[in-house]
């Protein structure tokens, strides 16, 4: 198993470049199953999370196929509707198969889905859209069996608001007879890159980026060649990296309209965050104010930015509360972060930061994949030597993070435990 190192106390400069966002890159890569290809993506990020979604429609019978960040996938020889507990197991997203098998096949089986451990994150939205839709739903033997031979349009509203759930029905709705309206939709920009990658296949969505989609059914979709989008967490975390090392960076191909919430907050916290013509540049002398915030989904500040944010408030004076409202367990990063010397309180869903005292480094261990790049940030900032052990976790959402680090003058490399 692999660890990083990062010693601490190095300001970070110079220029990175962040990958293909891999939540918009998975469910675009899914929708290839509506298809009979060959489809042709640009940007694709290597990700652990990203090699599982490939083996997982290669099993299902599609050929893929890649070359450098360019992956092309072909399902006219899609020839099963299961996707097996061993490829679904890690990854939450594979249950994103389910909406394209029900609507392409009429049928699907998929293995309830594993992931991070931050919290239940329950599919039945999803399942509950399907049966509105006219799907036959059991669950058996730890996998959801789906059987629709013809889905109809349906008047869908979410309790709460769901990306995967969100992604999952407009995907199976693309062929559904009528119209299926979604309320409560998610808005994230992911959502909204799905939506135009299955539009320029073919399909009849409006309204993404808003709570009310629409999407009207069509008899098929053609093959698509696209570009996926700058990743918008990775973009916030090398924000945040330049704050904690009081750096000057600029982050290349990256869309700060995406991260309203968080570039307002680290504003607040005395970073400089500017568009420049290629990208942003960021820059931080002093961190100058503790600041609160809250989880919401988009467009408020993302529970996917929590973790790091929170690195930023204990080197910031003051007292701040960090409150997360998407998943219950997503503090599981905080006692770590005490190991380094930081004074955090848990209050419920809160998280009470007392700021201003220097972290200093210390063995560590990831526990999901946002908690792990908040350690390699606190080691960025601390006094000393810090060692994140099981950075699988950190592999799954970041393309070689350490590499890029390192080009703007971190200290940092992996090697074996």
């Amino acid at each position: 198993m692999e660890k990083i190192i990062v010693e601490g106390g190095h300001r970070l400069e110079g220029t990175v470049a962040v990958s293909g966002a891999k939540n918009a890159a998975l469910p675009i890569l899914v929708s290839a199953l509506l298809n009979e290809g060959p489809n042709v993506y640009h940007n694709v990020p290597d990700l652990r999370d990203i090699r599982t979604i490939k083996k997982l429609l290669s099993d299902l019978g599609a050929q893929v196929e890649t070359e450098g960040d360019v992956v092309r996938i072909n399902a006219s020889t899609l020839n099963s509707y299961e996707a097996r507990y061993d490829l679904v197991k890690t990854m939450r997203a594979s249950v994103l198969v389910l909406g394209p098998l029900l609507a392409r096949l009429g049928r699907a089986r998929v293995s309830l889905p594993g992931g991070c451990a931050i919290g239940a994150r329950p599919i039945d939205l999803h399942l509950k859209g399907l049966e509105r839709m006219g799907a036959d739903i059991s669950l058996d033997h730890g996998y959801i069996d789906a059987r629709a031979p013809a889905l109809k349009g349906a008047d869908i509203y979410f309790d709460i608001v769901t990306v995967t759930g969100t992604e999952n029905l407009m995907m199976a709705a693309v062929f559904a007879d009528g119209v299926t309206t979604l309320r409560n939709a998610a808005r994230e920009p992911e959502v909204v890159a799905l939506a135009g990658a299955l539009n320029q296949m073919g399909a009849q969505i409006t309204g993404a980026g808003t709570p009310l989609m629409t999407i009207t059914g069509v008899d098929e979709l053609k093959p698509t060649s696209l570009t996926i989008m700058a990743d918008r967490i990775e973009t916030g975390t090398f924000i945040i990296a330049a704050g904690v090392t009081r750096g000057d960076i600029k982050i290349l191909g990256c869309e700060p309209s995406y991260l309203p919430a968080l570039v307002n907050k680290v504003r607040q916290a005395g970073i400089s965050v500017e568009q420049e013509p290629d990208g942003l540049r960021v820059v931080c002398d002093e961190i100058t104010s503790s600041v609160d915030v809250k989880t919401l989904p988009y467009p408020g500040f993302p529970t996917d930015m929590q973790a790091q944010f929170m690195v930023l408030m204990c080197l910031a004076p003051g007292l701040s509360v960090v409150s997360e409202t998407i998943f219950e367990n997503r503090f599981i990063h905080v006692s770590e972060l005490q190991r380094m010397g930081a004074n955090i309180k848990i209050s419920g869903n809160a998280a009470v930061v007392q700021g201003g005292k220097p972290l200093t480094g210390a063995p560590v261990m990831a526990t999901d994949l946002r908690a792990s790049a908040s350690l390699i940030l606190a080691g960025l900032a601390a006094q000393g030597t810090t060692e994140v052990s099981r950075v699988y976790h950190i592999d799954r959402g970041y393309e070689a993070i350490e590499k890029k680090l390192a080009q703007l003058g971190a200290r940092i490399w992996r090697t074996q435990e």
